[in-house]
């Protein structure tokens, strides 16, 4: 029996999957993909021969019986998810059920959507002195969400905030990230970072379901939101980090003293 190998497919560009999980892909006999989500062309890493199946039509169980046969056949399974699997990627019930079945299986992360998303914005998520601090979350839709993380008390943090799979909530997303943020706050609205039809619109967050109505952006698009947003949006100046300060001491470098005028 081998291990199934859950592995995140980063966030669309095939170039970003980590080497453990281009090689995972390399070496397995069978495939199973996130077909509406995760980009065909990234199963390239895998090995000709290899089969590939798409979950998007099959269940939990049936997913889970695929995954199963083929370990205890000895073949080599990865179940490949977009982004990192640990967010919103649905393998809890998967690990549980292939635990019940005594089916060993291994987790190898990939890169997310909003990391993916900042790095082509040039975004600090975690300026000093304005924000130490990323939530990331989801407006309430078809699947509630505890309400204690209900998106305006999130907001009223006033820290950077991812929101994931929230566009078909723009008119109650945007509502409550006004009242957290103010209505005029920048939002960046970010269409399939990384892919080759990625796309980045600005708006506010009294402007939300209006934008994304008008630029027909949909469950593909990730919102950012926060003062960090805000600061790169204006161009707006941010205290420099202390760790590269000449007076500002660590365990690899003294402090330098300034001596004289």
């Amino acid at each position: 029996m081998t291990p199934v190998l859950f592995v995140g497919a980063g966030p669309g560009d095939p170039d970003l999957i980590t080497v453990a999980g281009r090689d995972a892909l390399a070496e397995a006999d069978l495939v199973i993909h996130a077909g509406s989500l995760v980009n065909p062309d990234i199963l390239a890493w895998a090995r000709p021969g290899a089969r590939r199946v798409d979950s998007a039509p099959l269940t939990l169980g049936e997913i889970v019986d695929l995954m199963a046969q083929g370990s205890q056949a000895g073949r080599k399974v990865v179940r490949l998810h977009t982004g990192d699997p640990s967010l919103y990627g649905a393998i809890h019930e998967q690990l549980t059920a292939l635990e019940a079945r005594g089916v060993p299986a291994r987790v190898i992360p990939g890169v997310t959507s909003a990391l993916a998303a900042a790095a082509g914005l040039g975004l600090e998520f975690t300026l000093p002195e304005i924000t130490q601090t990323l939530i990331i979350t989801r407006a309430a839709g078809r699947t509630p969400v505890p309400e204690k993380e209900n998106l305006q008390a999130l907001a009223e943090v006033g820290a950077s905030l991812a929101l994931y799979l929230s566009a078909g909530q723009g008119e109650e997303a945007g509502r409550a990230l006004a009242r957290g943020y103010g209505p005029e706050a920048p939002l960046a609205l970010c269409y399939r970072a990384t892919w080759p039809d990625a796309r980045l619109v600005w708006t506010t967050c009294g402007q939300l379901d209006a934008t994304l109505k008008a630029e027909g952006l949909d469950r593909h698009t990730l919102i950012l939101a926060g003062p960090a947003v805000a600061a790169l949006h204006g161009r707006a100046s941010a205290p420099a980090s202390r760790l590269y300060d000449p007076g500002f001491s660590h365990g690899h470098r003294a402090a330098k003293r300034h001596d004289g005028p």
